[in-house]
């Protein structure tokens, strides 16, 4: 049976659902949603195999199934008994992701146990049992994990709903009352100190075959996503370890489609677990415009037997800005979006719903040649709202490495260069000679780090450039040094002199600036900011010769100083 026959029953009709029907239209599926009417996802859909009720209304549920060959979810507080029995009754009924995979996600604590049982990176958690024993066990949780701690609900918890901080023992009350007051079930997490939230999405097949998008963070305000960054500003190692432990933690679980992943970086580099979502997530909206195929289209694929698509970002990054419903109203809602449509670069989506503050009103997903020039972008939206985006640090794309800090009085004009153009870089030692593993440990991982350029100085026998280049696939540019004698001839004869097939750029003796500059150059190639600093740059420079010719005519030869 083809794909395109088929009907595929979705539970739950917002944005999430909207976006996966934009996917299923291009593709010819069919999309029955059930979901009380009005809702985002029916209005991109029109046809009469809608049902205008809960989604978590059993008999609704089997009344789906029953006109359905595919069940999904585009969110995973459902009701899993209706799903079973949907199950029982057609054998053939084909459920994504599978029934037990959301019982397990749709309650945080057994997520977690299941996630632990496979000892998968977690901090610390336990159980609170409401039996009015729950202040001495807060009290134990208190003593074991210090303050503050996380009381969280086990269901129905999202956007930083069903979430309380305990800072004190003065919070043991109105933590509990806030979270059901006794009629909620509830566990408590020791809090993580990351320095940075991010989060991958996993596509699935029904085929096993599994594909990961890029790592991206996360900014959140008050407890709900703000902004999405891709790719995340974290070194390469990172960034491949914490899609090992997202395509890890969705192994366990059975059916396909997309998984939302969220994770913590710590200071030391580890990554913890956060929660995953067994569904199209918020941090993966960004993949409409930057990605060869969306998280949405990857879901609808999967969850039809078709082959995934790419998974890799097809520009070089992009912001995402989640529009909330403003307190002020619906027209001060929109301010970002008006914001941005002169924008290059920058789409908006909007979902069709009535204002509401607090709510999720659309998203905004600027993409760009490098991130500065979408943060500056994502600036100029925010700004409407006056809100700038002052979280985002950037990776470094250059490498400024030297043979010994006597070298660093002439490597600092270099720095002032890249400083002067909102280049990111880093600046270290690293000795051919002194350090030889240091320095092909550094060559290795520069690419994967996300370093686009390496600038090498090294006096005397001067083989830094040389070694590094000849191990990385980067561009290096050396810079020779002056030394005691002979005025840095050899260490420009050493890093010119390459053999063929291992090339160095090379710059004049102690000339860093110019080194930063060639940097630069190689990152405007295919970065129109960088070209533009550049061509301003090079005005200038114009413009202070010319304003000396001014001054000679003046003043005559004889005058001019």
């Amino acid at each position: 049976m083809a794909a395109q026959s088929k009907i595929y029953g979705i539970l739950g009709g917002g944005q999430l659902g909207r976006m996966s029907i934009e996917a299923a239209n291009r593709l010819n599926l069919k999309v029955a949603v059930l979901d009380n009417q009005p809702n985002p996802a029916v209005k991109l859909t029109n046809h009469n195999d809608h049902i205008n009720a809960d989604f978590k209304n059993h008999e609704k549920v089997l009344e789906l199934a029953q006109k359905s060959d595919v069940l999904t979810v585009e969110i995973e507080h459902v009701n899993c008994d209706a799903l079973y029995e949907a199950k029982k009754q057609n054998p053939l009924l084909e459920i994504h992701p599978d029934p037990t995979t959301i019982e397990v996600i749709q309650d945080k604590y057994k997520q977690k146990l299941e996630l632990k049982s496979r000892n998968l990176p977690l901090g610390e958690f336990l159980n609170l049992e409401i039996n009015g024993n729950e202040l001495s066990v807060l009290n134990e949780a208190s003593v074991k994990f210090g303050f503050p701690f996380l009381l969280k609900s086990k269901k129905l918890a999202y956007d930083g709903r069903g979430n309380f901080v305990i800072k004190s023992q003065k919070d043991f009350h109105s933590g509990l009352k806030a979270l059901g007051n006794g009629k909620m079930e509830l566990y408590i997490e020791k809090f993580v100190p990351f320095v940075k939230e991010l989060a991958v999405m996993v596509a699935r097949g029904r085929d096993g075959e599994v594909l990961s998008y890029p790592v991206v963070e996360t900014i959140q305000k008050n407890n709900v996503c703000q902004l999405v960054i891709a790719p995340a500003q974290i070194d390469g190692k990172v960034a491949k370890k914490a899609k090992e432990v997202a395509e890890l933690a969705i192994s366990g679980y059975k059916g396909a489609g997309v998984f939302g992943v969220e994770m913590f970086l710590l200071e030391d580099g580890n990554i913890y677990l956060n929660e995953i979502a067994p569904r199209p997530h918020n941090s993966g909206h960004y993949t409409i415009e930057a990605c060869y195929t969306s998280q949405f289209e990857n879901h609808v694929r999967a969850i039809a037997g078709l082959p995934l698509g790419n998974t890799d970002m097809k520009v070089p990054a992009a912001i995402m800005i989640n529009i909330l419903g403003s307190e002020l109203g619906a027209n001060n809602t929109l301010l970002p979006c008006t914001a941005s449509l002169p924008l290059p670069g920058t789409t908006v989506h909007l979902y069709g719903k009535e204002w509401r503050s607090g709510r999720k009103m659309g998203h905004i997903t600027t993409v760009g040649a490098s991130l500065q020039e979408v943060n500056n972008a994502c600036n100029e939206i925010l700004k409407s709202i006056s809100e700038p985006n002052q979280h985002l640090k950037f990776s470094p794309v250059v490498g400024v490495i030297m043979g010994s800090d006597s070298d660093l009085p002439k490597m600092k004009a270099a720095a002032e260069i890249l400083k002067e153009f909102e280049v990111p870089f880093e600046v270290t030692i690293v000795s051919a000679h002194r350090t030889p593993e240091r320095m092909v440990n550094y060559a290795k991982s520069a690419h994967e780090r996300g370093l686009k350029v390496i600038i090498a100085a090294a006096g005397g026998a001067a083989h830094l450039p040389g070694m590094v280049a000849a191990i990385t696939p980067l561009p290096v540019i050396g810079v020779p040094i002056a030394l005691k004698y002979l005025d840095g001839v050899d260490s420009l004869h050493s890093i010119v002199q390459m053999p063929r097939g291992v090339p160095v750029a090379t710059v004049a003796i102690d000339n860093s600036t110019n080194a930063a500059l060639l940097a630069i150059k190689i990152l405007g190639c295919h970065t129109k900011l960088y070209q533009d600093k550049l061509l301003k740059y090079q005005k200038k420079q114009e413009n202070i010769v010319l304003e000396k010719v001014k001054k000679l005519n003046k003043l005559g030869w004889e005058e001019y100083e």
